[in-house]
């Protein structure tokens, strides 16, 4: 698991020193007890850390370039005790280069109605010092999340929490770097895309490695490392005997963990956070990786096939962002429909590599052909996913700018069996319908595979994409076609 407490964001509180020392020390005072409030928040899951009360231009200008160059700093949070006038901030928030989150709140939730005089009202003037910060932010037009309500309030904390999510996840992603083994599946548009705008908007890179120095790497891989890890494959999944030492096929599990080992050393060595590949370009493997992705993503590492790397890009993202939250993330793909009037359903599955995090219950691990490839049989795990809340999300190169689009969908227990279908099954219903779901997606251009997620929400991902400052769309309960095409029409301008 990823951990976030690692990461940090920083309270800076904005006021001036009209107010005298006496009132800049109980801001002082109160500020750190919000911070300390927040840090201590079980479900905030990075550090908050207190900055001293910023009270000039100098001031403001000088923790904003020290968060900008911090390690392991991840953004800021921003309040206004007391008015702290917004010229004072143009120089710091204009070289500002890490996410804000603007927190409307005040100390005190209830107003003091017996004692209140101006002393109180000059000391808590949140009311009116944030609308100041907010209108300088948005005169330069810079992106940030705006929080409403009192620090203690656990829906504001739910915020937070989101928005520290979506943060990690951005922060992650600078200085990333992603391994294609082989090009992206031939002719195939929507897979593909500007890998030099992606690292200049994103932060990470994608380049290409041959084939053939992985399997140099893999062949290299010892028999004892292997041996090792197919005793953990059978202590860990469901297995026939076949499949185990001594069994009639026990060499495809012993060729999948050979793989694994040798892609997760190769990745180790490289310094990558995911990697894609492609079953067009397997030269020199003995089957395609099955086991080896589904296991890699596991434990942290992006993923998706046939070249796919915005997605590759995105399941790493996602796991860094649900990090220690319940359920998973993975690489999906809508494969195909059940188009029962009573019950329409897609059916999610891809070849191979769905991550098991998804699982509902123990998976298995089985060895079955694959008629694409030209491989060997390849190893795999095979499991139902889970029901409950999920959403798709798809990562679109559209030619003068990159969309993220989400469809929010309620995954279903499947309730046949499947004995024909040795690969990783979900079901579920997209919201607000199948054929709205389905026509919206198509509108916009969504692609077949998806990073699928089932702690994440459609605010955080929200959150994420202004980070990125790219377009978001989000399919859900409340969307009409009307409405849903009238949006594209306007982003098209917004966006142009």
């Amino acid at each position: 698991m990823i951990d976030l407490k690692t990461f940090e964001v920083w309270f800076i509180t904005g006021s001036q020193n009209l107010y005298g020392e006496e009132t800049l020390k109980q801001v002082a005072t109160h500020s750190q007890h919000i911070a300390e409030g927040l840090n201590n928040a079980g479900n905030i899951p990075v550090r908050v850390v207190y900055k001293p009360v910023v009270k000039s231009t100098d001031e403001i200008y000088t923790t904003l370039q020290e968060a900008n160059i911090t390690p392991n700093c991840i953004g800021i949070i921003t309040w206004m005790h007391t008015f702290s006038p917004a010229k004072m901030w143009i120089r710091g928030l204009n070289i500002l280069q890490k996410p804000m989150l603007h927190l409307h709140t005040q100390y005190n939730r209830d107003i003091p109605w017996s004692s209140i005089d101006m002393d109180f009202m000059n000391l808590n003037q949140s009311a009116h010092g944030d609308r100041e910060f907010g209108f300088m932010v948005s005169r330069l037009r810079k992106n940030r999340k705006v929080v409403v309500g009192h620090w203690q309030d656990t829906e504001v904390l739910s915020q937070i929490e989101g928005w520290t999510r979506a943060a990690a996840g951005w922060y992650d992603w600078q200085g990333a770097k992603f391994a294609r083994f082989g090009d992206n599946m031939r002719f195939v548009a929507v897979t593909d895309g500007d890998k030099v705008e992606a690292e200049s908007k994103f932060g990470f890179s994608v380049n290409t490695y041959g084939i053939g120095d992985l399997v140099e790497v893999i062949n290299n891989i010892s028999e004892a490392d292997v041996t090792a890890l197919t005793d953990e494959y059978e202590t860990t999944y469901t297995m026939d005997a076949s499949l185990k030492k001594g069994g009639d096929n026990y060499s495809s599990v012993y060729e999948a963990a050979k793989i694994e080992l040798g892609l997760r050393k190769f990745l180790q060595d490289g310094g990558f956070k995911g990697f894609t590949d492609t079953f067009e370009d397997l030269h020199g493997m003995v089957q395609l990786p099955g086991i080896a992705a589904q296991r890699l993503m596991a434990d942290g590492y992006g993923f998706a096939g046939e070249g796919d790397w915005k997605t590759t890009a995105l399941v790493r993202a996602f796991k860094v962002m649900g990090s220690g939250l319940a359920g998973g993330n993975a690489f999906m793909e809508d494969y195909t429909y059940h188009f029962d009037p009573d019950n329409q359903l897609v059916l999610g599955s891809h070849m191979l590599e769905i991550d098991a995090s998804l699982a509902n219950g123990k998976a298995a691990l089985e060895v079955h052909p694959l008629g694409i490839g030209g491989k060997a049989d390849p190893t795999r795990l095979v499991f139902n996913v889970a029901a409950g809340n999920a959403l798709n999300a798809s990562l679109i190169d559209m030619g003068n700018r990159f969309r993220l689009l989400i469809n929010e969908v309620e995954a279903v227990e499947v309730q046949n069996d499947l004995p024909n279908l040795p690969v990783a099954r979900v079901l579920w219903k997209p919201l607000p319908d199948m054929k709205t779901g389905c026509a919206a997606w198509i509108y916009a251009g969504g692609a077949h595979h998806t990073a699928y997620s089932q702690n994440l929400t459609a605010e955080q991902l929200q959150d994420f994409a202004d980070m990125a400052g790219i377009e978001f769309l989000r399919i859900g309960k409340g969307t009409t076609i009307e409405q849903f095409r009238n949006e594209l029409r306007w982003n098209e301008v917004a966006y142009r």
